[in-house]
């Protein structure tokens, strides 16, 4: 076991699953944070609604000024081939269609909890490139990001659980940040040691990166706040399947955050099936 932690907090007995690097700052993603309360307390709890209400407009909105661009551009393009507008136009209704096609069968799942659609077309590959796109809608909406982010994990998670998937406990890795609570780290630590899984306190994107370089799991259980979440699954969902559990900020980013330690512990106990 290797554990090293700042000096001015006591030694705790963390058990050999869990290592701790103690270099952080303020993520990144809430570099634009100016101290005041967040709302609801910190707490984004949300249904995924938004992400489906926020992407279908998204898609339509970039179909139709798709279309609006080449009918304004359309003499000119005209004049590399004849037949090009037409073709541009037809590729971008058949994109509209594809694309509002795959997002109802993205919704279909999600109600159903069954896996209509292999991971790379769903959780694990498009859905996630969809959400930059649904937050920026969310926002021209007057939606905060985080609402929108909340949504697409819940959305996200709900495909991952309809997976037949189960690991062994020496193949799981729990992932959470610095910033919880004493209670809600005791709660993680709890659960790992009685499931004998391996737990990482990960204070920058680049050591949770690096841990799962080096551990290699075949399943992760990672805790973060919505903006955190949605880059770490960018990064690391393509590669190894994950489940995302977001916490509450009470006191804002990065300091005191509270989560489920009931769905916690019923992620891991999904990967070990059970």
């Amino acid at each position: 076991m290797h554990v090293s932690m700042a000096s001015t907090v006591p030694p705790r007995d963390t058990s050999p699953l869990i290592k701790i690097e103690t270099d952080r700052r303020l993520g990144h993603e809430w570099d634009e944070w100016d101290g005041a309360p967040l709302p609801n307390g910190g707490d984004f709890s949300t249904t995924g609604t938004r992400y489906f209400v926020f992407t279908a407009i998204g898609l339509v909105l970039v179909s139709a000024l798709s279309l609006v661009a080449v009918f304004l551009l359309a003499p000119r393009i005209a004049t590399i081939t004849d037949w090009l507008p037409a073709a541009l136009y037809w590729g971008i209704a058949t994109f509209a269609v594809l694309s509002l096609s795959w997002l109802g069968l993205i919704g279909a799942a999600y109600l159903t909890g069954r896996a209509i659609l292999p991971e790379r077309l769903a959780e694990r590959g498009l859905l996630l490139k969809t959400v930059y796109l649904a937050w920026r809608v969310g926002e021209l909406f007057g939606v905060q990001r985080d609402w929108t982010d909340h949504a697409a994990v819940v959305v996200y998670d709900r495909l991952a659980l309809a997976r037949t998937r189960t690991v062994s406990s020496n193949e799981l890795l729990i992932l959470i940040p610095r910033c919880l609570s004493r209670t809600a780290l005791d709660g993680v630590l709890d659960i790992a040691r009685r499931y004998d899984v391996a737990a990482f306190v990960a204070t920058r994107g680049q050591l949770a990166r690096r841990v799962i370089r080096e551990r290699r799991p075949r399943a992760v259980v990672a805790v973060a706040c919505e903006r955190d979440m949605i880059t770490g699954l960018h990064d690391v969902a393509g590669r190894v399947p994950v489940l995302g559990l977001t916490m509450q900020l009470p006191n804002g980013p990065c300091k005191d955050a509270a989560l489920d330690i009931g769905k916690m512990e019923e992620f891991v106990k999904k990967y070990l099936g059970k």
